[in-house]
């Protein structure tokens, strides 16, 4: 294993984080107060803002370079940004998503106009953040990936008659969202995907069939959905994607490797970055990475588990650095939870000081790998 490989300056980190963390008992009282009518929406917000002070302190405190809000705001890891975009709205459908013997609540997106983006509330949000990060750490900013509206429920036909279209338009409004988070002070924006996860397996490819989509054309389709997205983003903004197969109550939906779509992801979109689900045998080996080309493109190893408290074993997971090494080398790679521990207000199954403890976890590997 190499030790001599140096700590990097700039995002993505040695030692990094999907994002979304644990929403507070304050965070879940008070939203539960604000449907009961007790408080305001404005109360909300001022105990929202002081439990994201609380977090950024602590994810300093643990080591982490890159600092989020926990996506406190966030009820959903992408509905709640989506449905703000122009053209597309939030309402509560008929029933959740399934995950293994578990769903969540039932709320789901359509496409009701012409999509595009001139203006969003977590614009604000992101101003706090990099406010209270200050200059010492890098305040990250995630949203979702604009191949998410692929899963809408509902398209108004009057407003597109074809993906393309959609896709089009999609590309356009993610730019001006790109702009508009980097004109508000980012330089480290996240986008995250679990559309890539439909070419894992052969039974999520009937899903896009189904759907009257062959999977070639798909894949082609949100590659140029992304790169037409990225493709004016100032030069200082780095950019990454993690790519997930489903987070909710420690369960998840995708399995399979990235074998079918390799060249794409590796050496097929204009990113900095990526962050990979690797946590356990469902995200398959690392062979995929042989398709890595480029050797500006950082590769964020999910080694570390977010679903469940249990610290796994530091030699096992500097084992595993070094089988992905033999792929890619050593300055490429870094290391993080495969996702986030709360892709939902509702939060997966470990306890917050669990949650910190893997944090911990990983800077710790990180550090003592990358020496």
């Amino acid at each position: 294993m190499s030790g001599e490989t140096k700590a990097i300056v700039k995002p993505p980190f040695r030692a990094d984080q999907v994002g979304s963390l644990l929403r507070t008992a304050k965070i879940k009282e008070a939203r539960i107060q604000l449907l009961q009518g007790v408080i305001t929406q404005e109360a909300l917000r001022t105990i929202e803002d002081e439990e994201i002070k609380r977090i950024v302190a602590k994810q300093k405190e643990v080591g982490l370079q890159s600092i989020t809000d926990g996506e406190f705001r966030r009820a959903y890891w992408h509905y709640d940004f989506l449905e703000n975009l122009d053209g597309v709205e939030g309402y509560q459908a008929g029933e959740g998503i399934q995950f293994q013997g578990v769903k969540t609540k039932p709320h789901s997106i359509r496409v009701v106009d012409k999509i595009d983006f001139t203006g969003h509330p977590m614009l604000e949000d992101y101003r706090f953040l990099h406010k209270v990060v200050g200059d010492s750490h890098t305040a990250k900013m995630t949203i979702p990936s604009p191949n998410m509206l692929y899963f809408r429920d509902e398209v108004n036909q009057n407003a597109y008659a074809s993906e393309e279209e959609i896709f089009a338009d999609l590309a356009i409004a993610y730019q001006k969202a790109i702009q508009a988070f980097y004109d508000a002070g980012c330089r480290y924006l996240q986008i995250d995907d679990t559309s890539w996860s439909l070419f894992f397996s052969e039974a999520s490819k009937e899903v896009i069939r189904a759907k009257g989509m062959e999977p070639a054309k798909l894949s082609v389709l949100f590659q140029e959905c992304l790169n037409k997205a990225l493709s004016n983003r100032p030069d200082d903004l780095i950019v990454t994607m993690h790519i997930c197969r489903g987070n909710f109550r420690s369960t998840w939906v995708g399995a399979g490797g990235y074998d079918d779509v390799s060249e794409i992801l590796f050496d097929g979109l204009d990113l900095d970055g990526l962050f990979l689900e690797f946590d356990d045998e469902r995200s398959g080996s690392f062979e995929p990475l042989r398709y890595v080309k480029r050797k500006d493109l950082q590769l964020v190893l999910g080694l570390i588990t977010s679903k469940f408290g249990e610290l796994e074993n530091p030699d096992d997971i500097k084992r595993r650095l070094d089988q992905a090494a033999k792929y890619v080398p050593y300055e490429q790679l870094c290391l993080s939870p495969q996702c986030g521990f709360a892709s939902t207000e509702e939060g997966n199954v470990l306890s917050e000081e669990q949650q910190w403890d893997k944090l911990r976890h990983v800077v710790e590997i990180a550090n003592d790998v990358w020496k």
